[in-house]
C-alpha cells in the first residue's frame, strides 16, 4: 500500500492528492507555503483558497 503511494508520488500521477496534503499541513502549521514544491504551488494555492485560507498562500 505505502509502496504504491510512493510510486504514484514519484511519477506525479497524484499531484492533486499531494496538493491537498500540503494544504492540510499548511493549515495545521506544520509547513509553510514556501516549503511547497514549485510544480504544485498553484494547486496548493487553489486548495487553500477553497478552504477560505487563501492568506496562507502568500
Amino acid at each position: 500500500m505505502i509502496r504504491q503511494f510512493i510510486i504514484k508520488i514519484l511519477f506525479r500521477k497524484d499531484v492533486g492528492e499531494m496538493a491537498v496534503i500540503y494544504a492540510t499541513l499548511i493549515v495545521k502549521g506544520k509547513k509553510n507555503f514556501a516549503d511547497v514544491p514549485e510544480r504544485i504551488k498553484e494547486q496548493v494555492k487553489e486548495v487553500l483558497i477553497d478552504l477560505d485560507c487563501g492568506e496562507l498562500a502568500e
